[in-house]
C-alpha cells in the first residue's frame, strides 16, 4: 500500500493529521515531565523525535518512504504510552483517524480509476 494519489484530498487531511501529531507529541513532553515523572531528557528526546518524524513524514507523503514513515509515526505515537499512559487513547486516537482517511483516500483513488 503505497502513497496516494498526487489529487486525492485526503493526502492533505493526512499531512493536516500528522501536523496535529507533532503539536501534541511537543506538548506531551510537559505532561510527561509533570504529570508521571519521566526524566527530562526522556521526555524531551523521546516527545522531540516523535514531533519531528510526523512533520517529516507530512511533508513526504508523496513519496513512498515518507508514507511509511507516517505508518511508523503512529506506531510511535501509540508507544509513548510506555511513558506516559493518557499517550495510549492519544495515540491510539490519532491512529484510528491515519486509518480512516487512508482508507476513504485509496476509495476515492479507486472510484476515479
Amino acid at each position: 500500500m503505497g502513497p496516494l494519489s498526487e489529487q486525492n484530498p485526503m493526502r492533505r487531511a493526512l499531512a493536516a493529521n500528522l501536523v496535529f501529531e507533532a503539536v501534541v507529541y511537543a506538548l506531551a513532553i510537559a505532561g510527561m515531565i509533570q504529570v508521571d515523572a519521566v526524566p527530562v531528557g526522556l521526555a524531551l528526546s523521546l516527545g522531540g523525535v516523535a514531533a519531528a518524524l510526523a512533520l517529516v513524514a507530512a511533508g513526504t507523503l508523496r513519496r513512498p518512504w515518507g508514507w511509511w514513515l507516517g505508518w511508523f509515526v503512529q506506531a510511535l505515537g501509540i508507544a509513548l504510552g510506555l511513558l506516559t499512559p493518557w499517550m495510549y487513547a492519544v495515540g491510539a486516537l490519532f491512529a484510528g483517524l491515519h486509518v480512516l482517511m487512508a482508507v476513504l483516500g485509496r476509495r476515492i483513488d479507486a472510484a476515479r480509476r
